[in-house]
């Protein structure tokens, strides 16, 4: 697990994340459409920028939001996002 956790996740190419007035809410954009996103999806996403590695995001997110424990649901997140093809690493 450990090394997964130096993985450097960015968003897919061919996806784009922005904040979308219309919706109200920051959208993750694809050819085929779009997925609206929820708070905390759009924030973990916003920290994948390719650079930084996953225990990175994770401390990032930590220290901008004043929370302790969010290792599990980062994780958890970013696997579904890998899956779904929204997040690659580098």
């Amino acid at each position: 697990m450990s090394n997964a956790l130096n993985h450097k996740p960015g968003i897919a190419l061919g996806y784009r994340l922005q904040w979308e007035p219309v919706q109200e809410c920051h959208v993750l954009l694809y050819p085929e459409g779009m997925v609206q996103l929820n708070e905390t999806a759009a924030a973990i996403l916003g920290f994948c920028d390719g650079k930084r590695s996953v225990i990175g995001v994770i401390a990032d997110l930590e220290n901008e939001y004043e929370a302790d424990d969010l290792r599990e649901d980062v994780l958890t997140f970013l696997h579904e996002a890998v899956e779904r093809g929204w997040v690659r690493y580098a």
